[in-house]
């Protein structure tokens, strides 16, 4: 069985989750925390980021890209319904456009929003070099200034597209939506605000393969009420 290590409110390592999930693959989940990596992890991806697949009897992919493209290249069918994996759909025009709102996603939006988001609410409070931590008000405050910005990106899309890179579902919903999933598990999306962004993401929050996504959970930071609930 593959082997797949991260981190439960990591949105990189959800978006491989999900992927999986959507395509029914099973795997064995190995939880690492990003503020404590072992020697063994580093070992598998010295450059010390999640998530990591272990394909059985195979490679060791480190990173969204290097996973969904494997993945995408492995299974061009579904292995339960036989229908096209819905990962990088399209011509390669469309492919291109998957692969900018990816990188968008697992860049910009991490590096702008939901890193420093995760660093001020998890990782420096459990860190055990860091206790006392308080978020600082500040860069909270920078944070939710940047999460404006694409949450009105999204809105622009799914306005425009029946999903966020075109007609068909893709990789870069899956990205979106995970990223999505972490910041809304510490209620700072202003969902009213943005009608069309959260009408995509019900749709996605809505699959059975986000459920699990949806259980996860951290000691003493309980998510709000609408957390895990399909209809908001």
């Amino acid at each position: 069985m593959h082997k797949l290590t991260h981190y439960r409110l990591c949105p990189v390592s959800r978006s491989i989750r999900v992927m999986l999930a959507e395509l029914e693959v099973k795997v064995e989940a190995v939880e690492e925390t990003p503020w404590d990596l072992g020697l063994t992890f580093l070992q598998l991806n010295p450059a010390g980021e999640l998530p990591v697949l272990e394909i059985d009897a195979g490679p060791v992919l480190c990173g969204s890209y290097a996973i969904s493209e494997y993945i995408a290249e492995e299974l061009k069918r579904h292995p339960v319904d036989g229908l096209s994996v819905p990962l990088f759909p399209g011509n390669r025009e469309d492919r291109a456009e998957v692969r900018r709102l990816v990188d968008w996603f697992q860049g910009k939006l991490n590096r702008e929003v939901t890193r420093e988001l995760l660093h001020e609410k998890v990782y420096a409070r459990l860190n055990p070099g860091n206790s006392g931590h308080t978020p600082d008000a500040d860069i909270l405050r920078a944070i939710r200034a940047n999460l404006r910005y694409h949450m009105s990106y999204v809105g622009y899309l799914a306005h425009g597209r029946r999903w966020l890179a075109g007609e068909d579902m893709s990789f870069a919903d899956i990205a979106a939506s995970a990223h999505f999933s972490t910041i809304d598990y510490f209620d700072e999306i202003p969902w009213e605000e943005y009608p069309q962004t959260k009408d995509w993401y019900a749709r996605i929050k809505s699959r059975p393969a986000f459920r699990p996504l949806l259980a996860d959970r951290i000691p003493g930071t309980p998510p709000p009420r609408h957390y895990n609930d399909l209809d908001f």
